[in-house]
């Protein structure tokens, strides 16, 4: 089973100032490293510029950490789990996990990011100000071995990394099950299977009506996710949407919805 989280808009900057660089190679999917470069530049060079603000869409008092973008080629680094201090990963709580539930966590658990297409819940990465719905337009040529070679300019970041995604994460993936806890602009990069896809809603009901509040359905993922994480049986090859539902159900009500089509299974948890 895997467990697809977004990132968190709010980081911690790493707290070890003599920590290493950012390694792409040494990211989940190591095979992503080039496309991964070309995004970091293209994100340093707007970073610097007085359209940064506009093109990555922040507000002014985000400014400080847009220019920290500047510097992320030699900006020190924590794992992903410590760098993502939002309300989901706060929920999830990956400091307390033990250390099989973080070996668990190693494996199962990608975070899908506008800057590295996804990572593993424990890669080391810098903090950084960047969203899946910008569009970032590289320039210039880099000197290559032996050759000067153009530049990839990365352009939608949404349909840039789901072109790069694809081919690596349909083997990744597999048969397995997909527990989808991303938001929209982050599931739209990758769609597993329907049929093996279990996408996690959360709604707040009062008085026969139903809305999303989105500060509640964030934790509530990360609540499930934690869940998961530290239920050994989630461990089994055979773990099901089923399981996962009957899981859910010792917090929240729930509500399952099988696979139709194109539509993956859904489970609602209901507070």
């Amino acid at each position: 089973m895997l467990i697809f989280l977004p990132p968190s808009e709010g980081k911690t900057p790493p707290q070890d100032s003599s920590a290493p660089p950012v390694d792409p190679e040494r990211l989940a999917l190591p095979e992503l490293a080039e496309e991964r470069r070309a995004v970091m530049r293209a994100l340093v060079e707007l970073s610097g510029t007085e359209v940064a603000q506009e093109t990555l869409n922040v507000g002014a008092r985000i400014m400080g950490e847009v220019r920290a973008n500047t510097e992320l080629f030699s900006a020190p680094t924590a794992p992903a789990h410590e760098v993502y201090t939002g309300v989901l990963y706060e929920a999830l709580d990956a400091g307390s996990l033990d250390p099989q539930q973080l070996t668990r966590a190693r494996r199962d658990v990608l975070v899908f990011s506008g800057l590295f297409g996804l990572t593993s819940l424990t890669d080391r990465i810098p903090a950084y100000r960047l969203s899946m719905g910008v569009t970032l337009n590289g320039s210039g040529t880099e000197q290559g071995p032996g050759a000067v070679r153009a530049r990839t300019r990365p352009g939608r970041l949404g349909s840039f990394w789901k072109d790069a995604l694809k081919a690596p994460l349909d083997i990744l993936v597999g048969e397995q099950l997909v527990v989808d806890a991303r938001s929209s602009s982050y599931a739209q990069v990758y769609r597993p299977a329907p049929e093996q896809t279990l996408v996690v809603n959360s709604v707040t009901e009062r008085d026969g009506t139903r809305k999303v509040v989105t500060h509640f359905a964030k934790h509530a993922r990360g609540l499930l996710a934690g869940m998961l994480l530290r239920a050994p049986e989630a461990e089994r090859a055979e773990f099901g949407v089923e399981d996962v539902a009957e899981l859910a159900s010792q917090r929240w009500r729930v509500e399952l919805r099988g696979a139709t089509g194109r539509s993956p299974h859904q489970l609602d948890l209901i507070s």
